[in-house]
């Protein structure tokens, strides 16, 4: 009976612990760690045994903060940090891990302000980078600005010191207040109008220059055309005078055999070509007043 009871106590102070891979196990038993590692399973005697419980996977932690840039321009900044502990052992020593072995929740808020403490340390490093930017530059730069953090938290000792190695980290908004939102907006749409204002006047001085250009070219052209039409008259008005020349020149050669002809036979000549071209004549009248004057005139 004695045994029954004595093997249903230590039934009742024997436990089993089963842990899983992502969980680095640390087991102490009178001060000392009896066992340690990932992913353990084993007995342990409740009364004499503390177990501590420090994940090893990685963690997201989400912040948001305010901020300040160099030219006294308050930002919201938002993002996230990616982290994972990378010796537990370290961890373990500064921070309270012990669980309950049976709920495993944590007998301590050690665990919970871990991310505190690490988004705490990013606000650092972001608050030293800001303040050698402005709030043009910062809102524009959200990629660059979490790279220099995220090298700083890597080369520094802050998380070094933790045992702790961060992933990544990234800011998902840097905005400014409503107010100067609102005026930097202003101040962009006035540039953006500025520009276009630019874009038409150039548009315009480029039409006007085109159409000064095409006359310019349509004046030199009339001048051409002109000059080729001056030398054009000149030319016909020569030949005009030659052929007139020429012709005077023709008719004296045809007229000279009249000239030493008489009035009568001048006459005579008339009315022998007035009868070859009878056909053509409509009327033709010829008085005795009109032979006297011509003989008159002999």
């Amino acid at each position: 009976m004695l045994a029954r009871m004595e093997r249903e106590i230590s039934m009742a102070f024997f436990s089993y612990f089963k842990s899983e891979p992502t969980e680095y196990i640390l087991a102490y038993a009178n001060g000392h760690v009896v066992r340690r590692g990932t992913g353990l399973s084993f007995w342990y005697w409740a009364p004499h045994t503390s177990i501590s419980l420090v994940p090893i996977s990685t963690v997201d932690a989400p912040f948001i903060f305010n901020e300040t840039t160099n030219n006294f321009q308050a930002v919201t900044v938002q993002g996230q940090v990616t982290f994972r502990i990378v010796a537990p052992e370290t961890m373990a020593q500064l921070l309270n891990f012990t669980v309950q072995p049976r709920t495993r929740r944590y007998q301590s808020e050690d665990p919970v302000k871990l991310q505190q403490r690490i988004v705490n340390i990013v606000q650092m490093h972001t608050r030293n980078q800001l303040q050698q930017l402005s709030l043009e530059d910062a809102l524009r730069s959200s990629e660059s600005l979490a790279r220099n953090v995220l090298t700083r938290l890597r080369e520094g000792n802050e998380l070094a010191a933790l045992g702790i190695e961060c992933m990544s980290l990234f800011y998902t908004a840097l905005k400014a207040t409503p107010e100067m939102t609102k005026a930097l907006e202003a101040e962009q749409r006035e540039a953006l109008q500025r520009r276009a204002d630019q874009a038409i006047y150039s548009r315009r001085a480029e039409a006007v220059e085109q159409e000064r250009k095409i006359k310019q070219n349509e004046l030199a052209t009339s001048v051409v055309l002109e000059e080729r039409r001056k030398v054009l008259v000149s030319l016909q008005g020569e030949n005009a005078r030659q052929e007139a020349e020429y012709e005077a020149a023709a008719m004296r050669i045809r007229l000279a055999p009249y000239s030493e002809l008489e009035v009568k036979q001048l006459l005579a000549l008339s009315f022998h070509d007035f009868a070859d071209n009878a056909h053509k004549i409509g009327n033709l009248t010829i008085t005795s007043e009109i032979l006297e004057q011509l003989l008159h005139g002999q």
